[in-house]
């Protein structure tokens, strides 16, 4: 006979797993912090389709203050990109930016390259990030074949997503003294 300890042990495990499951649903960044003023790569992870329908399409906002973003090509999906101007310019190699990329979109070429709902995927671009250290977050539209999932609620205060049932993607943009205390400490005791 199994004891009722055990018994409690499974349904407590079993509880966490499905508690862990609805994370698991909304499109993430691969690596979700990152240095102000830095160089970033990010990977959107698609774990996902709509309701069982295969993704066919993804389109990411650019957030104000990334910078510069250029995307991957992604075999069996046409790539392209909408600019904006800017309502405030910015320097780059010494020439000014007036406009750049505001929306990336990936969209399968055909049923066959589409992103089944059983599989998972990546879609990726690069850019520069803010200055400032705090939340950035894309608002990313996913379309499948049939229905389709705006990624683009924010929180109301604050940077958790908590509760949110179509959260947004957050990257947290740290400030370069707050990721390398040491270092900054040791540079600064021997005066240079």
């Amino acid at each position: 006979m199994t004891s009722l300890p055990i018994v409690r042990k499974i349904i407590a495990t079993g509880s966490l797993c499905l508690l862990a499951l609805p994370a698991l649903a909304h499109v993430v960044l691969e690596s979700k912090t990152a240095l102000a003023g830095s160089n970033y790569k990010a990977v959107f992870q698609v774990g996902h389709g709509c309701e069982g329908s295969a993704t066919t399409g993804m389109a990411v906002r650019i957030p104000a203050g990334f910078q510069g973003a250029k995307p991957y090509q992604k075999p069996g999906w046409t790539v392209s990109v909408q600019r904006e101007k800017l309502a405030k310019p910015y320097d780059s190699h010494g020439k000014a930016v007036t406009e750049d990329v505001s929306l990336v979109t990936w969209t399968a070429n055909t049923p066959e390259a589409a992103l089944q709902d059983a599989n998972f995927d990546e879609f990726m671009l690069r850019g520069t990030l803010p200055d400032a250290a705090g939340p950035v977050w894309f608002k990313v539209l996913q379309t499948c074949e049939r229905g389709s999932n705006d990624w683009s609620e924010l929180p109301a205060a604050g940077a958790s997503a908590k509760g949110l049932k179509s959260p947004a993607v957050l990257l947290e943009v740290t400030a370069p003294e707050a990721a390398m205390p040491a270092m900054g400490h040791a540079h600064g005791a021997h005066g240079h």
